[in-house]
């Protein structure tokens, strides 16, 4: 499974992006899928996640503010980031697994394939 993440860029404080992850040569229908987000001397950090049957996660600092979807027509997972503040400029990594139990989703070693990353800078 190939992913590809897009969709970052550069916004103010206060604005909105919404990060796509594709996958190519198969769906994510039976799939976990999850991002993660690594700042600048930091670890690697659980963001979202959704499970194949829908159901979610979310990292304390992100809910109310993220959400994690899936269209399952365009094998697209979809990160939709609202009041964005500058403690969330980081390189964001889609990634999706399978057989993962929702107790787990937030261990990035729980997923088996992973995008390139897009990065995601918010200024004051």
């Amino acid at each position: 499974v190939q992913l590809q993440a897009s969709g970052g860029g550069s916004v103010q404080a206060g604005g909105s992006l919404r990060l796509s992850c594709t996958t190519s040569g198969r769906t994510f229908k039976n799939y976990s899928t999850a991002w993660f987000r690594q700042a600048p001397g930091k670890e690697r950090e659980f963001v979202a996640a959704r499970k194949w049957n829908g159901s979610t996660r979310y990292t304390d600092s992100v809910k109310g503010r993220f959400s994690i979807s899936m269209n399952n027509a365009k094998n697209t997972v979809y990160l939709q980031m609202n009041s964005l503040a500058p403690e969330d400029t980081a390189i964001y990594y889609c990634a999706a697994g399978i057989g993962i139990i929702l107790s787990t989703m937030t261990s990035h070693g729980q997923y088996h394939y992973w995008g390139q990353g897009t990065l995601v800078t918010v200024s004051s």
